[in-house]
């Protein structure tokens, strides 16, 4: 059965039933022909009146193949393998014999040993994170060279441990009490006592918080506090006055600190004065905050004109209540109201003077 390839109408192939050894024409050219296996398929294809583009056709090979084929321009074909191939399926179309066809091809154009070339058309391109990875290996290795070498110029520039002699060391184990002997050997030496540790590392006193104690004591109730600090009050009199608890009535109110509270066009005129430090809380009947601090030695609160509000603090003894710019009293309790501590003051009675004789 004839081969159909289309387009290639007077393609004469060998048919089915012909054998192999099939006697070929007389004027047919064989592989032996011409002065190598390209110039005996030329005149093959020439002699069976085909162009280059019915071969290609038939043989499914490119056309620029078949033409350096038949020049025998071997660095335009594909490797040896794919060119043997091209000869074995060129001499099949021509009806010529293949294994003859690859053998003269092998006697013409014998093998050098090359390496297989890549088939053209193809091009081998390298993994551009290989170049990435190589980069960043050489640089880790170049850093542990440099660590290497920067430490080793470090201990070589670094000086000898200082060791102690060995009589040295026995010396400053030995006994306090052991007098040194003066032909000891040098650099003997002795402990004294011990030094006290410097102030600045002793541990202060823990601060104590005013009420604190009485409040622990008495179940922690404001009540109990004020009760408490009226049974000292109490007992303090019992024991007899102390002069540096003695109030000057009619002193003039001097301020020793920052004076807070209202300002002085809103004053009632009623000023609560800290002796000591000590905490003092302004609120009103329903307990709403007006003034609270930690009041500091000579500090004062300028009492308001409006009235409801009460007094709290730490220690009455601490306060000290001014009326018109004069001391009056000390806090009564630890808590007051403030309508009971402004009371008016009395004006200084004058000295009585001598009566002048009549004469």
């Amino acid at each position: 059965m004839p081969l159909d390839t289309g387009r290639v109408s007077h393609l004469q192939l060998v048919a089915d039933s012909e054998g192999e050894d099939a006697p070929m024409a007389a004027q047919h050219p064989s592989v032996d022909h011409g002065a190598d296996i390209g110039a005996a398929l030329r005149a093959a294809r020439a002699f069976r009146g085909l162009t280059l583009q019915d071969v290609a056709d038939a043989t499914r090979i490119r056309q620029s193949y078949i033409e350096a084929l038949e020049a025998l321009r071997l660095d335009e074909l594909p490797s040896r393998p794919f060119t043997i191939g091209y000869v074995k399926s060129y001499a099949k179309v021509l009806g010529l014999d293949d294994d003859a066809a690859v053998a003269r091809f092998k006697l013409d154009a014998p093998e050098d040993s090359e390496p297989l070339r890549a088939p053209v058309g193809v091009h081998r391109e390298r993994d551009p994170r290989l170049g990435l990875i190589l980069a960043l290996g050489v640089l880790v290795v170049a850093a542990i060279v440099l660590w290497n070498v920067a430490q080793r110029a470090i201990a070589k520039d670094t000086p000898p441990a200082q060791v102690a002699p060995a009589q040295a060391t026995a010396a400053v184990a030995a006994p306090a009490a052991v007098p040194v002997d003066p032909g000891a050997a040098p650099g003997s030496v002795s402990l004294g006592a011990p030094l006290p540790a410097p102030v600045e590392s002793t541990t202060p006193e823990p601060y104590k918080t005013p009420g604190l104690e009485d409040a622990a004591a008495n179940g922690g109730s404001a009540d109990a506090v004020s009760a408490a600090a009226k049974a000292r009050a109490a007992e303090a009199a019992k024991a007899g006055a102390d002069p540096s608890q003695a109030v000057n009535v009619g002193a003039p109110f001097r301020p020793k600190g920052a004076v807070y509270g209202a300002a002085q066009a809103d004053a009632s005129g009623l000023i609560l004065q800290a002796r000591k430090p000590g905490s003092l809380t302004v609120h009103d009947a329903a307990g709403a905050i007006y003034f609270t601090r930690w009041m500091a030695a000579g500090e004062a609160f300028r009492a308001p004109r409006n009235g409801g509000l009460i007094a709290e603090v730490s220690d009455p003894a601490v306060f000290e209540v001014y009326n018109g710019g004069v001391l009056t009293s000390r806090m009564p309790s630890a808590t007051a109201a403030l309508g009971k501590l402004t009371v008016v003051p009395a004006a200084p009675v004058a000295a009585p003077q001598p009566a002048k004789p009549q004469g």
